[in-house]
């Protein structure tokens, strides 16, 4: 792959007709896009299909969890719609359920392991034993067992996990902040060169880019970088 095939911008954005925007200025330099919550619940859903079928790669990202029938019948529908990449938490039963329902598509299923907002004192808070990285390297054995596609993680325990996970699965990595660029709410950031030396197969890149003053060339910034480590 090359670093367009590798690099997945998050459209965080508030509106579809925003998002259009945002897909227009980019052109051919993006073809990975994200979809998330907030774009999501304001008519995501249907622009990830339309821009599915326009061609373009989408990461629905969902983080589902719940019984087994419900993420069963979650991930046979969201495969029909035609997206690439699809997350849910990484829990065995979840996974587990998921990967039964996806099988016969191109789904990729992703498992979430650490959130890149949360540090140890998170964990602690939240009512985990474990430091982030002890956590995500049991999620990813979990994952790799279940028979997921690939991983998200943050890119600082990028290379523990393709150690775990072998070269075929996916790392995932957001947080990913260009060299000088502010890390906002992330908590475990690394620029996109050494994500990618780390293990890191593809990199989600969402404030960087969509909120520069010239999009396009913060793409092209970033993509470079990539390319550099490639």
């Amino acid at each position: 792959m090359q670093a367009r095939d590798r690099l997945i911008v998050g459209l965080d954005i508030p509106t579809v007709s925003e998002a259009e925007k945002m897909v227009a200025t980019l052109g051919d330099t993006v073809s990975f896009y994200k979809i998330g919550y907030q774009l999501a619940f304001a008519g995501g859903l249907e622009f990830a299909r339309e821009l599915a079928e326009d061609g373009k790669q989408i990461f629905l990202d969902m983080k589902l969890l719940d019984i087994d029938n419900t993420v069963a019948k979650a991930v046979e529908n969201i495969a029909k719609m035609g997206m690439t990449m699809l997350t849910l938490h990484a829990y065995p039963k979840a996974m587990r359920a998921a990967v039964e329902a996806a099988k016969g598509s191109d789904l990729c299923l992703l498992g979430v392991t650490v959130l890149t907002s949360m540090d140890a004192a998170d964990m602690i808070e939240a009512g985990y034993a474990q430091t982030p990285g002890e956590l995500v390297a049991r999620r990813a054995e979990q994952a790799r067992a279940a028979g997921m596609g690939g991983i998200v993680c943050s890119a600082e325990e990028s290379a523990a996990v393709r150690a775990i996970v072998g070269a075929d699965m996916a790392v995932v990595t957001p947080g990913i902040r260009p060299t000088g660029s502010d890390a906002g709410d992330q908590k475990r950031v690394v620029t996109p060169f050494d994500a990618l030396k780390s293990g890191s197969s593809h990199l989600v890149v969402a404030r960087p880019i969509v909120q520069a003053a010239d999009p396009k060339a913060a793409a092209q910034a970033i993509l470079a970088e990539m390319q550099a480590a490639l």
